[in-house]
C-alpha cells in the first residue's frame, strides 16, 4: 500500500475502492445493467479502444446510467476496430464498429438512452446448424 500524502491521495484511493465495491455488486446481476464489453485485442488497443473503454465508463458513471463496462479479446473485426458489444435489458446484444469518443457518446446518447440504432453496426456471426 501506498503512503497517503495528501487529501487527494486519500480521495484517489477512496475512489478506486468505491469503484471495485460497485463493480462486485454488480456483477451478482449483470442481466439487470446495460452490459458493454470492449475488443481490446492487440488490433483494437492499437485502435483506441482503451481510451474508448475509459470515456464509456466516466460517462456511464456521471450520466448515472447502470452499466457493467469489461474487455473482451478480439471479435474478429480488425477491420473496424475498435469494436464494442452493448446488451441493454430484454435486447439482442449488438456490435458497434469505429468506436471512438465520439461514436461512444452518440452509443449512449442514442442507443442507450433512447433505444435508437446507430450507424456501423456489425453482422453478428452465429453458426448454422445443418441437418
Amino acid at each position: 500500500m501506498s503512503k497517503i500524502k495528501s487529501l487527494a491521495d486519500l480521495r484517489q484511493m477512496k475512489d478506486d475502492m468505491q469503484s471495485k465495491v460497485n463493480l462486485r455488486e454488480k456483477s451478482d446481476s449483470p442481466e439487470n445493467f446495460v452490459q458493454i464489453k470492449i475488443a481490446m485485442g492487440t488490433c483494437g488497443i492499437a485502435s483506441g479502444a482503451k481510451q474508448t473503454m475509459d470515456f464509456l465508463i466516466q460517462e456511464l458513471d456521471k450520466r448515472n446510467i447502470p452499466a457493467v463496462v469489461t474487455q473482451t479479446g478480439c471479435m474478429g473485426c480488425c477491420f473496424a476496430e475498435p469494436t464494442v458489444e452493448v446488451t441493454v435489458q430484454s435486447k439482442e446484444p449488438v456490435v458497434f464498429g469505429k468506436v471512438d469518443i465520439k461514436r461512444a457518446d452518440e452509443i449512449i446518447e442514442k442507443y442507450i438512452k433512447k433505444g435508437e440504432l446507430v450507424d456501423d453496426i456489425l453482422p453478428v456471426n452465429r453458426t448454422v446448424e445443418v441437418k
